[in-house]
């Protein structure tokens, strides 16, 4: 997709949190051919160098170029914006931030139209493997899904706390995990955050993102969140909107149809990645299994969640996630809707077995969509692909990365 990108656009964006790959990524799309000039801000002398004399910085470099860490030097927009004005020859300019840049104001009018604009999250277990998932996809087909044999429940949960930071999945130990994390988490709250803001209160960042892990899946209420912290609810806005910029938190708005005023408007909040979720959280594979067992449920529906915004990313379709509540409490974990408008429904559900009543939600969706609804799937970690008529087929956890053509059998 990226090289794709790159035979058509003139800058192109890679956008996500720390630690991902991006660079090792953008670095890794030109081996065998000239590489572009790769160029870091977290390096000082650069930094500085960009910030005070943009355009003679950008005008050194007479092909390709990677700058990464973009969102430090936001004054490279406009000169950037001039440069493939004269020059519209794609491929110009390969950026990666670990912030958004689209809220920064210099961005603004600067390269609309001539950037496009990527995501990457954290491995998803099919890149893990060395196959890609087509589960998204598939969802919108007329076909059912492909039938998989459910993974045992320890093994689920193993996936879930590694998480998908490249970094993380190469340490050993449980105690050099949680070092990793600590002071990744240093880095982006301490730094990246004042980057982007110089607010004060900043030292409450660890606090609010530890109370948003507690509270994973849940809709966002910012009263509630702002008592439980002693902070002004105006504070704790601009402090969820730094979050979501460094890419730590992802809400998912809810899905606005005919119904309009019966839906809940507020967004549910998850983390980027369940291995951060259950440090913050505190949280193993045993403990999980034991006597905390009632958290695996939000565990569970943000792991589901992530791996369907990394095929997403990737898919054809290209639909958009929701979720789904009315003001009566009936309620869906996740809705896809694809630009033609067509809908899936899909529910988490940590138990081994299905009924009739682990659709509940989901009729309830039908009979609100009628045939907008494509589907409706239950997400469950048995290990039997069941159908319940057909719209409605309940489908083991694992279906996510192995609906695809390359995976093993």
């Amino acid at each position: 997709m990226l090289l794709e990108a790159s035979r058509v656009s003139r800058v192109i964006l890679l956008n996500g949190a720390r630690q991902t790959g991006k660079s090792t990524l953008l670095q890794g799309l030109f081996e065998g051919a000239d590489e572009p000039v790769y160029v870091s801000l977290d390096d000082l002398s650069s930094l500085d160098a960009a910030k005070r004399t943009p355009k003679s910085f950008l005008q050194q470099f007479n092909g390709p170029v990677i700058i990464d860490e973009i969102q430090r030097a936001p004054e490279l927009f406009l000169p950037m914006k001039e440069i493939v004005d004269q020059d519209k020859s794609p491929g110009r300019f390969f950026l990666s931030g670990s912030a958004s840049v689209l809220g920064l104001p210099k961005l603004a009018d600067s390269l609309a139209g001539r950037m496009d604009i990527h995501s990457l999250w954290t491995l998803s277990q099919g890149e893990m493997n060395g196959y890609h998932e087509l589960f998204v996809d598939s969802a919108f087909q007329k076909e059912k899904i492909k039938r998989v044999k459910g993974v045992k429940l320890g093994a689920l949960l193993q996936k879930i706390v590694a998480g998908g930071y490249p970094e993380v999945l190469m340490r050993p130990t449980e105690t050099a995990r949680t070092i990793w994390y600590e002071s990744y988490l240093k880095t982006i709250l301490e730094r990246d955050v004042r980057d982007l803001s110089n607010i004060e209160g900043i030292t409450m960042l660890p606090n609010l993102l530890a109370l948003i892990a507690s509270r994973a899946g849940n809709l966002v209420n910012t009263s509630d969140l702002s008592r439980s912290l002693t902070i002004p609810n105006t504070s704790l806005k601009r402090y969820l909107s730094l979050l979501q910029a460094v890419f730590l938190t992802v809400p998912i708005q809810p899905w606005f149809g005919n119904i309009g005023k019966r839906i809940v408007k507020s967004p549910k909040v998850f983390l980027n990645d369940t291995g951060l979720l259950c440090h913050l959280l505190g949280q193993n594979v045993d403990s999980l299994m034991g006597a905390n067992h009632t958290l695996l449920g939000p565990v569970f529906e943000n792991f589901v969640m992530m791996e369907l915004c990394k095929q997403i990313s990737w898919s054809k379709t290209r639909p958009k996630l929701y979720h789904y509540r009315t003001s009566t409490g009936e309620e869906v974990d996740f809705v896809l809707e694809s630009r033609d408008g067509r809908l899936v429904g899909i529910e988490c559900k940590t138990s081994a077995s299905v009924d009739h009543n682990s659709f509940k939600g989901l009729r309830s969706l039908e009979a609100a969509l009628g045939a907008k609804l494509h589907r409706g799937i239950v997400i469950y970690t048995g290990s039997e692909t069941l159908a319940f008529g057909d719209k409605f087929d309940a489908v083991p956890v694992n279906a996510i990365w192995e609906t695809t053509s390359n995976a093993p059998s």
